[in-house]
């Protein structure tokens, strides 16, 4: 039913962190905007979560040098990453902190006729909108901001 159920490598349990509202019959839908990924993590419970994860991992580490994160910019995930990698910058100042922000290539369809729904101008706002936000909190908290994509224009149009 979803990307995660076609994946050949087991993943460790405390490698994963699954939004409940979020999911595919969640009760929010999707997760679109920055300020919805930012708020998760208002939650105590939420913050707790992540950081008995996390702690798991760099318990393991003989030597930690840094974290890599990758985050898409285009929709909500953007304000979650954010937020983690500010729990890291703050968890783990000295370290460095390498952010690859992610965005997709969008398809063409409706630009050569001109033609956009009023969805679509509000999607292409939200993704404009979440992009910039992203870029701005998540170079301010990382080491090096990188991002990628395999448009040009970094998704936007």
């Amino acid at each position: 039913q979803v990307w995660s159920d076609y994946l050949s490598v087991r993943l460790h349990p405390k490698s994963l962190y699954v939004i409940r509202q979020y999911m595919h019959d969640g009760y929010c839908g999707c997760l679109e905007a920055f300020g919805q990924g930012e708020s998760l993590f208002q939650d105590p419970g939420c913050v707790d979560e992540v950081e008995d994860r996390l702690h798991f991992y760099v318990e393991e580490c003989d030597y930690l040098q840094g974290f890599q994160v990758l985050c898409d910019l285009h929709d909500g995930f953007s304000g979650v990453g954010a937020k983690v990698t500010e729990l890291l910058y703050d968890e783990y100042s000295g370290k460095g902190i390498l952010t690859w922000g992610l965005t997709p290539v969008m398809s063409n369809v409706g630009v050569m006729v001109g033609c956009f729904s009023p969805q679509d101008s509000q999607k292409n706002f939200y993704r404009l909108l979440n992009t910039a936000l992203g870029i701005v909190h998540l170079s301010r908290h990382s080491s090096l901001f990188c991002p990628l994509s395999l448009s040009g224009s970094l998704g936007i149009k």
